[in-house]
């Protein structure tokens, strides 16, 4: 069974409020929106509303005009309130109007019935009934357990490996490094040829690198650093080496491809007149077809840095290196190698002991040969590393395999202490 609401009520002792704006209208002979609104108050917007739903009146300059005063809805709703005070039923559609306008509810509880069946119990929770009712003060508040357990709540906080990434850099910059950038897509001139590896060395066959598609060439940059390059490859040019002699191809050195590591960056960084001294680091995505495993993936993070200074020596770099690990990494379990790379010498690769997966190496390092660094016109010692940062990750964030680092798994990104 269904009634009449307090406002179903009201309206029906003083009428609906669009039937009272049309009223309005009929007697003032039109009115201003304004004066409308002042008459009929919160209720006008209603009125309003509904007549325009009508099509019984139209807005014209602000003021509101009559064009039609004999509305057959609003008299069959007036109908409805007067039948259903009476107690009569109403069909379906029409009482759903009534409701979807709040003028008619189901018969239950009042509100003192409702709050009396709190009276004498023990109760959590106050609601309103209890409050307007009084009925609270027949009530036993249960009282509130300050030490009991409260509910977990799993708050929303940065992904563990994102925000590794970001302290990462942070430390690097309060280090005094500054950061640099490059391309995603790179050439083979700055990923390979700046570097002083050879056009045919194995490390730019299909097999250790990504290609486009579309093959495409990019830009060298300007002419006296690829003619330096370029002699630096030949015969050594001005360095004092034979280079690697051969015939240097400039249209090779021109072809795009994903960048394969972050030492491209660097060689940009040189060749663009850095600070002397100056240090330089760089967080890079790179990209090469490594069979994906535990501590290998085909893309990846690797951080990447020079120190350019007339003082540096081997020993400055193992001395850094030492502090990238237990600052990064968290470990002191670290051993140097020797090792090769075509664009330093001496050379030397970094690993560090992880609890399950044994000696982990995080990159290689050492001081960059000549051919590389006076073609780009630094004359000084450099010092220069490229270490993955994933693996960093793994130390810090206890993780066996690489892969977990991009999980979904909520259990673990849940438990992921934040720092």
């Amino acid at each position: 069974m269904y009634e009449l609401t307090g406002e179903g009520k009201r309206y029906l002792k003083h009428g609906l409020p669009e039937k009272r704006l049309i009223e309005l209208i009929k007697e003032r002979n039109g009115i201003s929106m304004k004066d409308a609104s002042g008459v009929l108050g919160n209720e006008f917007s209603i009125a309003l509303q509904w007549c325009k739903k009508y099509k019984c009146i139209e807005v014209s300059h602000g003021n509101l005009i009559l064009i039609e005063d004999k509305i057959r809805g609003i008299d069959e709703q007036t109908e409805s309130m007067k039948d259903l005070a009476a107690g009569k039923e109403l069909p379906e559609d029409v009482l759903q109007i009534l409701i979807q306008r709040k003028l008619a509810e189901k018969k239950g509880e009042g509100i003192v019935e409702r709050a009396e069946r709190f009276a004498g119990k023990e109760i959590i929770n106050l609601n309103t009934d209890i409050i307007k009712t009084g009925v609270w003060k027949k009530t036993r508040l249960k009282p509130y357990n300050v030490e009991a357990a409260g509910k977990t709540l799993h708050i929303g906080k940065r992904q563990p490996y994102n925000r590794f990434l970001q302290e990462a850099r942070r430390k690097l910059v309060e280090m005094g490094f500054q950061e640099m950038t490059g391309p995603t897509i790179e050439t083979e001139f700055w990923n390979f040829d700046a570097l002083f590896q050879p056009q045919n060395h194995p490390s730019r066959d299909w097999t250790q690198t990504y290609s486009l598609k579309s093959t495409k060439e990019g830009s060298l940059p300007e002419k006296s650093i690829v003619e330096r390059v370029k002699a630096a490859h030949e015969n050594g040019g001005n360095t004092g080496s034979t280079g690697w002699q051969y015939k240097w191809d400039p249209r090779k050195a021109a072809q795009l491809m994903p960048r394969a590591h972050g030492t491209a960056v660097s060689a940009r960084t040189m060749a663009n007149k850095p600070d002397i001294p100056g240090k330089y680091f760089a967080i890079l995505r790179c990209y090469r077809p490594d069979v994906i495993d535990a501590t290998h993936g085909s893309e990846f993070n690797q951080t990447e840095g020079i120190v350019i200074d007339e003082s540096l020596n081997f020993r400055a770099l193992l001395g850094l290196l030492k502090e990238f690990a237990i600052e990064f990494a968290g470990t002191e379990k670290i051993k140097f190698m020797p090792d090769y790379y075509p664009f330093t010498e001496p050379s030397v690769q970094l690993s560090a002991k992880h609890p399950q997966l044994g000696w982990v190496e995080f990159g290689g390092a050492g001081i960059f040969r000549e051919e590389l660094t006076k073609p780009l016109g630094i004359d000084v010692p450099v010092i220069a590393w490229g270490l993955g940062i994933d693996r960093l990750a793994m130390f810090k964030l206890g993780i066996n395999d690489i892969r977990d680092m991009f999980s979904q798994n909520l259990d673990w990104l849940r438990k992921q202490v934040i720092v």
